[in-house]
């Protein structure tokens, strides 16, 4: 009975769907942080008759054919890289993209990964790194006698150093893009990595057309939609009882024909 195994792809699907919004879920807070939802395809059909078929010598077609799909399968995780919230830290290396693009980050292999994270400290040497102590790209070091650190919209690092007036030009900031960021793929600590389905990344200074801008003293929430993650999860709950409610019908319906006596 085809029904079994039909339903029991589509227990496995929701399943993988129930996973997704629970990480989603879980990330609601998570800086920078992108919601994904799960794309799902139909499988294979079989053809019982075929549609388009001739049924009959004079000509006649079969105008819609019997097929029976064979359940559901899922294609991919898709991450919707909509703008988060912008919430004010006051802090001053915490910095939010309001707009396209991602911070760089070089890791300790020497490769660099991608953020929207812009929760940054110093480290001992004075360089701009990560929570985890990762570089930003390009290396800017803050000098021991800085009194303030100050971040332009366009990205553009300014410091006001003892016993001088003007203030000092520390770096650049600039933002990588990429022609599609839903193909980078995401490794955890908030980093993304260069594939070839999002295809090589452009730099550019914050501001630039088609890059956004640096705001100081801000993060970049989560842009996940509790009450929308909720509303996803009753649906694939509900869907997963009812999957499950065609492999008990399933089950009865051969227990009957198991029961059947000539």
């Amino acid at each position: 009975m085809r029904a079994l195994s039909i339903a029991a792809t589509g227990m496995a699907a929701q399943q993988l769907n129930v996973e997704v919004i629970s990480n989603n879920i879980s990330n609601a807070s998570t800086t920078g942080f992108k919601t994904s939802r799960v794309e799902f395809q139909d499988l294979l059909y079989q053809n019982m008759r075929t549609v388009g078929s001739a049924s009959s010598d004079s000509g006649t077609i079969v105008p819609s054919g019997l097929q029976v799909g064979l359940g559901v399968m899922p294609a991919a995780t898709y991450r919707i890289n909509t703008q988060g919230n912008l919430s004010a830290t006051n802090n001053t290396l915490d910095l939010a993209i309001n707009g396209r693009g991602y911070f760089q980050v070089q890791l300790p292999d020497g490769t660099t990964s991608y953020t929207r994270s812009g929760a940054l400290q110093l480290n001992a040497s004075g360089q701009i790194v990560t929570a985890d102590g990762y570089q930003v790209l390009p290396s800017i070091t803050v000098p021991t006698t800085a009194t303030s650190v100050t971040v332009n919209a366009s990205g553009q690092i300014l410091a006001t150093v003892a016993g001088q007036t003007a203030q000092q030009t520390l770096g650049q900031l600039q933002l990588a893009n990429f022609i599609n960021p839903v193909g980078l793929e995401a490794t955890g600590n908030n980093l993304l990595r260069q594939t070839d389905a999002s295809g090589s990344p452009t730099t550019a200074n914050p501001g630039t057309s088609g890059f956004g801008t640096i705001i100081q003293g801000s993060l970049e929430s989560s842009n996940v939609d509790i009450v929308t993650e909720v509303t996803n999860l009753i649906t694939a709950q509900r869907a997963y009882e009812m999957n499950s409610k065609v492999v008990n019908t399933a089950d009865q319906m051969l227990t009957t024909t198991n029961q059947m006596k000539t």
